[in-house]
C-alpha cells in the first residue's frame, strides 16, 4: 500500500507558498497517498479569497491532491493579537481534525508558524506517528529580527516551545547549513537534522516565460526587480536609498518592486519623499504571471535587513530567480551570498548598505551582456543540479520511506 502522508501547512494554494501544491502533487506522482490539512485561503491580505466561505470543514481535490480546509481566524495585518489568533485558531482546528482523520504513516509539518509544529507534535504523540518538521524560519529569532515580538520573556517562552517541538520531531528538515549549525548549538542532535534546499514553483516560472508577453513598457531602461513580500525583514527602505544614489549616476537604471506586504505604503511614501523617478511599484500578480516579470527583468534583487539570523537564511525567492535565468544581485550576507558566489549566478552586495547595493547595481549594468547572460545560465544550471524540485522531493520521499520502515 502507498505510504500515507498527512501534510500540515497553514498556507496552501491559491495562497502564495513555497511548499504547496507543487510539492504535494510531486509526492503523489512518486506514489505517496497525500492529504493536505490547511486553512481557508486568506494570506497575505487577511481576507477570505473569493470562491471560498468559512465553514467547519471543506474537502476538495486539486490536481489529484486531497485538500482538507479547516477554520481559522483570518488576519494578516499589523495587529499582533490578530496574527496570534490567526496562528492559534488554525492549530486548534488542525489538532481537532487530525485526531480523527484516517491515520497517516508520516506527518509533515511546515514551519512557520510554530503553532503548526505544536499541532503536529501533539498528533504525532497521540497517534504514534513519526513527524517531519520542515523549519523555514528560525523562531524566536525571526520574531525578534522582524520586530513582531520584542518582549524577552515572551521570546523565551517561544524558544522553550520550539525546543519542545524539536524534541518531539522525529526528523527536522532545514534549508541551509547555517540553520543546522544553529540547531546543533541548541542541543538538537545532528543525526536528527537533514538539509534539503528549497526549490521554486518551476511550472509557473517556465510557463510564464513561454508566454513571451511584455510586462514592462518597451524602453531602454535597465530594470532591477524585487519580487515578493515587502515587510520589515526585507528592509527595502535601504534599496530606495540605493536607488537615489543610482539615479544621479546612471539614470537609465530602474528599480521595480512587485508584490504586497505590510510596508508597501510606507515604501511608496518614502519614494515620494526622496523624489525618486527611477522606482516603480507593481501590485501582486497571480503565480502564473510571476515568471514573466522575472524573465523580463535585467537583474533580480534579494535583500534582507542586516541581522545574524539572516546570515544563515537563504530566501526562497533565490531559487526562483536562478530558475528564471537572470543574474542575481544578492544583498543578503552569509549562506545566501555564498550560494551566489559558488554558482557564479550574479553579484553580491552588503545587506543594509545602500552604497554597496548601488555600486553592485552599477557594476552589473556595466557588465557586458554576454557575461550577464552567462551568470543567468550558471544560475539555471546550478539550480537544476542542486536545488530543483525533483532533487528536493526525492530527498523528502526517501526520508518518509525510511521513517515508515522503522
Amino acid at each position: 500500500m502507498a505510504i500515507r502522508v498527512l501534510l500540515m501547512t497553514q498556507w496552501f494554494d491559491p495562497e502564495p507558498t513555497f511548499k504547496g501544491l507543487v510539492f504535494a502533487r510531486e509526492l503523489v506522482s512518486q506514489g505517496f497517498d497525500v492529504e493536505v490539512v490547511t486553512g481557508f485561503p486568506n494570506y497575505p491580505g487577511g481576507k477570505i479569497y473569493p470562491g471560498y466561505k468559512m465553514r467547519m470543514l471543506q474537502k476538495e481535490m486539486i490536481d489529484g491532491v486531497n485538500v482538507t480546509r479547516v477554520p481559522l481566524y483570518p488576519s494578516h495585518d499589523k495587529s499582533k493579537f490578530g496574527r496570534i489568533l490567526n496562528y492559534c485558531s488554525f492549530s486548534i482546528s488542525l489538532i481537532l481534525y487530525s485526531l480523527f482523520c484516517k491515520r497517516p504513516d508520516v506527518i509533515y509539518s511546515y514551519h512557520p508558524p510554530l503553532t503548526v509544529g505544536v499541532g503536529a507534535a501533539i498528533i504525532g504523540l497521540c497517534r504514534r506517528v513519526p513527524v517531519v518538521n520542515d523549519v523555514q524560519d528560525m523562531w524566536p529569532d525571526t520574531l525578534r529580527s522582524t520586530g513582531m515580538i520584542s518582549n524577552k520573556s515572551v521570546l523565551s517562552v517561544v524558544g522553550s516551545v520550539c525546543a519542545w517541538v524539536y524534541k518531539r520531531s522525529t526528523k527536522i528538515v532545514v534549508l541551509s547549513p547555517g540553520f543546522k549549525t544553529l540547531l546543533i548549538e541548541r542541543d538538537v542532535p545532528s543525526e536528527k537534522i537533514e538539509i534539503i534546499y528549497n526549490w521554486c514553483a518551476e511550472d509557473y516560472v517556465s510557463q510564464s516565460q513561454d508566454l513571451n508577453k511584455p510586462v514592462f513598457k518597451v524602453n531602454n531602461k535597465f530594470r532591477v526587480l524585487f519580487a515578493g513580500n515587502m515587510g520589515r525583514a526585507q528592509a527595502l527602505d535601504v534599496v530606495l536609498h540605493a536607488a537615489r544614489i543610482v539615479s544621479t549616476k546612471v539614470p537609465t537604471i530602474e528599480f521595480v518592486f512587485l508584490g504586497g506586504g505590510l510596508e508597501v505604503d510606507n515604501l511608496k511614501r518614502l519614494a515620494q519623499e526622496l523624489e525618486l523617478n527611477n522606482v516603480e511599484f507593481f501590485p501582486p500578480v497571480p503565480m502564473g504571471m510571476v515568471g514573466s516579470y522575472l524573465s523580463s527583468a535585467d537583474a533580480l534583487l534579494v535583500h534582507l535587513k542586516k541581522d545574524e539570523l539572516f546570515r544563515i537564511t537563504i530566501p526562497s525567492k533565490t531559487q526562483a530567480y536562478m530558475a528564471a535565468g537572470r543574474p542575481l544581485l544578492m544583498a543578503v550576507d552569509g549562506d545566501a551570498a555564498d550560494l551566489v558566489k559558488l554558482s557564479g549566478s550574479g553579484l553580491v552586495a552588503e545587506s543594509g548598505n545602500a552604497n554597496s547595493i548601488a555600486e553592485a547595481v552599477i557594476q552589473l549594468f556595466n557588465t557586458p551582456t554576454d557575461e550577464r547572460h552567462a551568470m543567468g545560465q550558471n544560475g539555471v544550471s546550478y539550480y537544476e543540479k542542486n536545488l530543483s524540485m525533483e532533487r528536493g522531493v526525492e530527498k523528502f520521499g526517501s526520508l518518509f520511506k525510511s521513517l515508515v520502515k522503522h
